[in-house]
């Protein structure tokens, strides 16, 4: 598996700290079992990183999103909120505890939860990423021909997240959530807080796993084993839609 570096930097950005960036990618890139084979970097007034990752999978090792059945239990392996925490450090009404958290679940590899998950064969996967988890379980729901039912109160959240989501703060992906999945989400009586987090668009979320019921305790039992998060956070009906109860 290879990644390209694609960066847009200001020329006053000191090259000391372009190369802690670089240096900083290419030893996460390494970490998820990648080499950094270059890139392209141009010059622009915000600095902006990002790889563009090219490589092969056995066909029989793809995780879809379109395998959810009824019966399955859902998982995360993350909290929800960096958007909110992002948003309210723009607003410069978060401390530096929620910051240093919502960069820790950043800066974490799906890497690990993904090599507990695998022997388990799980029907359905994807990550949870610029959609939010709304709108990732509708894709899921609408590829599968399912109805996904998330439970509100199990619903993660990094630490400070929902505080703001109390004080009204949203991301700019917030409503371009909302236009793609609300259509296709019942959410009646939901409180707000939790509407707000799972529209919220995540850099580097985690994973939400579909897999038969009864694997769901040896799964928990298995990312406790190794010390990582895990939530149940709903499960898989005949139907179609998410439902969020």
């Amino acid at each position: 598996m290879l990644a390209l570096s694609i960066a847009a930097f200001p020329e006053e950005l000191p090259i000391q700290m372009l190369a802690e960036i670089f240096a900083a990618a290419d030893a996460q890139v390494r970490a998820a079992g990648a080499l950094l084979a270059g890139g392209h970097t141009i010059r622009d007034a915000e600095p902006k990183y990002g790889l563009a990752v090219v490589g092969t999978v056995h066909p029989e090792g793809i995780w879809p999103k379109n395998g959810a059945r009824p019966g399955d239990a859902l998982f995360l392996t993350k909290p929800l909120g960096t958007g909110l925490i992002m948003s309210g450090v723009k607003h410069g009404i978060v401390g530096t505890q929620p910051l240093e958290r919502a960069i820790r679940w950043m800066r974490t590899l799906n890497k690990d939860a993904a090599d507990v998950i695998r022997p388990f064969a799980p029907h359905a996967v994807t990550d949870v990423t610029g959609f939010g988890l709304f709108g990732h379980a509708h894709e899921v729901a609408e590829r599968s021909g399912v109805r996904i039912v998330l439970e509100s109160e199990r619903l993660p959240a990094i630490d400070g997240a929902l505080d703001l989501a109390r004080k009204g703060v949203r991301t700019s992906g917030d409503p371009r959530n909302r236009d793609f999945a609300a259509a296709h989400v019942s959410a009646e009586g939901l409180v707000e807080a939790y509407d707000a987090l799972g529209y919220d668009p995540q850099t580097a979320g985690g994973l939400l796993v579909a897999l038969p019921r009864d694997k769901g305790p040896a799964l928990e039992a298995a990312f406790e084993a190794k010390h990582l998060f895990l939530r149940r956070v709903g499960l898989v009906e005949e139907g179609a839609g998410v439902a969020v109860v």
